[in-house]
Formats: structure tokens, sequence, C-alpha cells
């Protein structure tokens, strides 16, 4: 027999041997599975960020179906609205959370913590943090090397070349939490991103003493509880050297931010308040002054008094009578 029509049926053989195990083997080991879990990932963004805890948007997609109640659980890509979508279809109440957004508690620009040694090897936060502590002489603040940076699937964080720190976009970050998970210095912290984005934050990781944070950073909290004092609201705890704001409590009366000394904390998206322009007013030309004219004043006349003329006094007339019986002249005399 040809021995290459051998070697086809062999091959063939086989290959129909093996077909028929796997077949026997998928049709024991048969998992049914949901078919709410493909219409719950169509719901999901599908970043697969893992901000979820997940290991992707399928992952997540199964453990949904597989709950009671949701609880705590959300996606922060999709936020309240997916996970409403998704306990609609599902049946179950989901637990609307406040958005989030990613905060780097550092202000160690170039200006504020100077470069006291180079580090010359691979451009990693991780393997840097792994040598030594850094470039500056805090040994808690961010080492540059854009870790965070490259985790970020959506583009929201970027390094400044400037202050030589990592700088959130707002209107881009989903609060996934991988630029936080990706810092060994734990700088990176996912705070509620507030009402219209107003917050007020420690831009301070160090927890050194008020002496030395000051030395190896300008902008370095010092421990010094001023904000915690000035606080109404019990907002701000002074731990280990370190202040810290509850966003839970903060009012944002930002009353610390004016009373820290040394400008540790920052408030963000507060609208600026411009002065009011003053009106510009043109320089008049310079003339020859006029020659003042002095005018005497006039004087209004009095009123005249009227004098009315006095009436004439009546004169009475009397008659005198002769008294010659014969006479019968009769004199009139006029009285004055």
């Amino acid at each position: 027999m040809n021995p290459i029509l051998i070697t086809i049926v062999t091959l063939s053989a086989i290959g129909l041997l093996v077909a028929a195990i796997l077949f026997l083997v998928a049709k024991k080991f048969k998992v049914e599975e949901d078919a709410r879990i493909d219409q719950v990932e169509a719901l999901l963004p599908g970043a697969n960020c893992g901000g979820c805890g997940c290991a992707g948007c399928r992952d997540f997609a199964t453990k949904l179906v597989s709950l009671d109640d949701f609880g705590d659980v959300q996606c922060p890509v999709g936020g309240g609205e997916t996970m409403n979508k998704i306990a609609a279809l599902l049946g179950k109440a989901a637990t609307v959370q406040a958005p989030k957004v990613a905060v780097v508690r550092c202000n160690g620009s170039c200006e504020n913590r100077p470069t006291v040694n180079d580090y010359d090897g691979f451009g990693s936060c991780k393997v840097k943090a792994a040598l030594y502590s850094g470039d500056t002489a805090c040994s808690y603040g961010c080492l540059g090397c854009g870790d965070c940076t490259r985790v970020c699937k959506f583009g929201a964080i970027g390094m400044d070349p400037e202050s030589g720190l990592p700088v959130v976009d707002d209107t881009k970050c989903t609060g996934c939490g991988a630029c936080a998970k990706a810092c060994p210095k734990g700088i990176i912290e996912m705070r509620p991103k507030g009402l219209r984005g107003l917050r007020v934050v420690v831009l301070c990781n160090n927890r050194d003493k008020g002496a030395v944070a000051r030395k190896a950073c300008k902008a370095a909290c010092i421990g010094c509880a001023k904000c915690a004092k000035v606080c109404t609201h019990e907002a701000i705890v002074v731990d280990n050297n370190l202040a810290y704001i509850d966003p839970q409590k903060c009012k944002l009366c930002t009353k610390c931010v004016d009373e820290c000394p040394t400008g540790a904390i920052h408030k963000f998206n507060f609208p600026v308040r411009k002065a009011a322009a003053k009106p510009a007013v043109e320089p008049k030309p310079v003339s020859e002054p006029e020659p003042v004219v002095e005018v005497a004043p006039v004087l209004a006349e009095e009123p005249k008094p009227v004098v009315k003329p006095a009436p004439k006094p009546v004169v009475p007339k009397v008659e005198v009578v002769a008294d010659d019986a014969d006479s019968d002249d009769v004199i009139e005399l006029d009285i004055d």
C-alpha cells in the first residue's frame, strides 16, 4: 500500500478519535451560563479597567448576575446611570454612589522640593521606590516617573514638565482607581468629586516632624493643627504629624486654606472673585487758570413800609348867637 495513503488514513483516524473524545468531554463538563450575563455586559462601558475590582467587564457582569443585592458594588466608569440600568434589567436595587476623582496629594514641585540627587535607571516609580527614597529629601512625595499616566486608559492624568508632578483632568477622570493602585508612594487618593467639583484637600503625605518636613519641602504639612482649630465642622484630623480633611464632613468653608502657614491645603474649582473694575478717568488737558472775578453780592432792597395818610379829623361847627336881641346874625366858628 502506498505509504502516503497510509499516513493520510492514520492521521484522519486519529483526528476523528480526538474530536470524539473532545465532544464527549465538552458534553460531560458543559456549564450552563446565564443568558443575562451577555445582556449585562452589553450595558457596561467595556473599558476593562479593573476599577470595580474584577478582571474585566465580563467578570463583573457575571458577579452582578450572581449577587442578590448590589450593596457597594459599583462600576466607576459607567456610574450611577449604568448601575440603574443593570438593576432594572436584573430586578434588583442599586445603591448609587457619589462619583469619585483622583487627587494627587503632593505639592512638592521642583520649586518647593529641590533635587538632592539624580536617578539614572529604568524610568519607573515602582523600580525607583524599590531602590531608594527618591531624588529629593522628602521620602513621601511623588517620584515623577509617570507610572500613573501609563496605566490610565482614559488620558485623564499627565505629567506637568514644569512642576514634575502628575495633573488630573477632572472632565476625563472616571474614578477607576488604576492610577492610585500604580503609585508606590500612595499619594494618589480617590475622593468624592464633590458638588460642582469643589474640593478642599491637604496636598501633602509627609509624616515627618514639622522642622524636618519643612526643610525637605517648602509646602509640606508641619502638623501645627491650626487648620483643625479653625474648622468648626470637625472635618480635619491631625494624625502622625499630618493633617487630613474628611470629605464627608467638610463644608467647603475654606477657612483652613487661609489658616495654613505653609500653603499645604488647596481648594479646587472654586470661582475666582474678580475685583470690580474702576471706570477709566481721562486726564483733563492742563490749561491756564482763568482769572477770578469777584462779584459783590447784590443785596435785595428791603420793602418800604406803606404809610397811609391819617384821616382828617372832623371839626364840629359851633354856632354863636349874638347877645343882641335885635341882631339876627349867626356866626359859625371852626374849632381846631
